[in-house]
């Protein structure tokens, strides 16, 4: 991929778009771990649990990278994310078992494991979007970190505030989804020679998850409504 190229800009914009809609609930872990600590320890807190939690993370999405050059796996990897989609549209990630460190230590190491373990659909999303680009995974992953970091509150705010921004996040994450499935080395060629089909399939799913998500969740609103 040529550097800033219209095609490298596009991959950036939507590793971007990832992070904003899978990396920002991610920061709640933050607080959630190291609220009951003094004021002056969570600061420390902070920093060394997502130093931890960030290189972790870089090693994993580079590890997903050279995974996903295995046949078959960029197949079942855009499946995983059209299913990451759908569940991005019809409800959060669970934040409620996340619990507060008693000591520095603690806190730190439930920061770590917390991030690890909700954040990987932002690693599958961002590797799949980056497609092999080690500078744009890495890219990613420092874009991701102030969001993580500093973005939180203000990320919660503008989804509660502007709902299409879940929907937006959703759609990046199908076509990436769409994208994955049909780089596959033995889908590739195919796909290549039929345009058509191509297109069709990729505004298939982009609109197939927006429309099944939409439908779920406007079930969940109406059943909380009755209950």
């Amino acid at each position: 991929m040529e550097l800033f190229s219209p095609h490298f800009w596009e991959v950036l914009i939507s590793i971007i778009i990832i992070d904003l809609v899978l990396a920002g609930d991610n920061a709640i872990v933050i607080g959630l771990a190291a609220r009951n600590l003094p004021v002056h320890q969570q600061k420390k807190v902070i920093f060394w649990g997502m130093f931890g939690a960030i290189t972790i993370r870089s090693l994993l999405t580079i590890v997903v990278v050279k995974l996903l050059e295995i046949p078959g796996l960029l197949l079942a990897g855009g499946v995983l994310l059209i299913w990451i989609a759908y569940k991005l549209i019809v409800g959060e990630k669970d934040q409620r078992d996340v619990k507060s460190g008693s000591n520095v230590f603690s806190a730190i190491r439930t920061i770590i494991i917390a991030d690890i373990a909700m954040g990987l659909d932002n690693v599958l999303a961002v590797a799949g979007a980056a497609h092999g680009n080690f500078f744009l995974v890495i890219l990613g992953l420092l874009i991701s970190i102030p969001i993580i970091i500093w973005g939180s509150t203000l990320i919660i705010k503008w989804v509660d505030r502007f709902p299409i921004i879940i929907y937006i996040g959703a759609g990046v994450l199908a076509w990436t989804a769409a994208k994955m499935i049909m780089d596959e080395i033995f889908l590739k060629q195919f796909f290549e020679n039929q345009p058509i089909i191509k297109w069709a399939l990729t505004i298939v799913i982009i609109i197939g998850v927006l429309l099944v998500g939409r439908i779920k969740r406007g079930n969940q609103n109406n059943s909380l409504k009755k209950a």
